[in-house]
């Protein structure tokens, strides 16, 4: 039995890895679940990157956040017109009616004063 060459012993693990390897041992990808070549190639970000994206986003939500506060602002811009406009209006109101608060004082009192001269102020105390 010396002449003759026994082969080494394997396992059935071995075995099977062997059946898969191509390439100086580099297992075969299982086409089970497998990726397309878009995928295989697809390059991961860098943290550089993933920063970069995360600034962008940032940065544009912050954008319409300023947008929309610009916008406030014109509104409340507008409001304060309007109220000032009203308050001016109300003001030349307010002045008017005083004006002629005065006048009628004025009036009534002359009035008063032409009655008691006429005299019909001691007539109308008799009644």
């Amino acid at each position: 039995m010396k002449g003759l060459a026994v082969g080494p012993m394997t396992t059935p693990e071995y075995n099977e890895w062997w059946g898969r390897k191509i390439n100086d041992n580099i297992p075969k990808v299982s086409q089970e679940g497998s990726q397309s070549i878009e995928e295989h190639l697809r390059v991961i970000p860098s943290e550089l990157e993933v920063i970069r994206q995360d600034f962008k986003r940032r940065n544009a939500d912050f954008e319409n956040k300023i947008e929309q506060m610009e916008e406030e602002k014109m509104n409340l811009r507008l409001d304060i017109d309007v109220q000032k406009l009203e308050t001016e209006k109300l003001r030349k109101e307010k002045n008017k009616v005083v004006e002629e608060l005065g006048s009628l004082k004025t009036d009534y009192k002359m009035l008063r004063l032409l009655m008691r001269t006429v005299g019909l102020g001691k007539t109308s105390e008799q009644w």
